[in-house]
């Protein structure tokens, strides 16, 4: 089975960007509908974005549409979640999460059936 490996969190400041990374072990990525979601802290975890297996078909929370770019290079196994123009209120734990090969993807986070161990992204203002 897959396993959703996320990388490229840290500290930036209000207004900048940073490019999140997930990468599939065990096996690859090609027929995964992948999906990025957060969490802050005391507060539920949230869908940002997810993209379909071929990369043609994306979809983003009205919170993060503008700002926020899901894509994805099968090639190189890897999903990534670019982040421009970020704010304070982005400041969370973000998971890349996987759906069983073939199922499409979703906003719905109990509908994903492989998730990374998430990576802090800190906005300051």
């Amino acid at each position: 089975q897959v396993q959703p490996v996320e990388s490229g969190g840290g500290l930036v400041q209000a207004g900048g960007s940073q490019r999140l990374s997930c990468a599939a072990s065990g096996q690859a990525f090609t027929n995964y509908a992948v999906g990025w979601f957060r969490q802050a802290p005391g507060k539920e975890r949230d869908f940002v974005a997810t993209i379909d297996w071929s990369g043609r078909k994306t979809y983003y929370a009205d919170s993060v549409k503008g700002r926020f770019t899901i894509s994805r290079d099968n090639a190189k196994n890897t999903v990534y979640l670019q982040m421009n123009s970020l704010k304070p209120e982005d400041t969370a734990v973000y998971y890349c999460a996987a759906r069983f090969p073939g199922d499409s993807p979703s906003p719905m986070n109990s509908w994903y059936d492989y998730w990374g161990q998430g990576t802090q992204v800190t906005v300051s203002s």
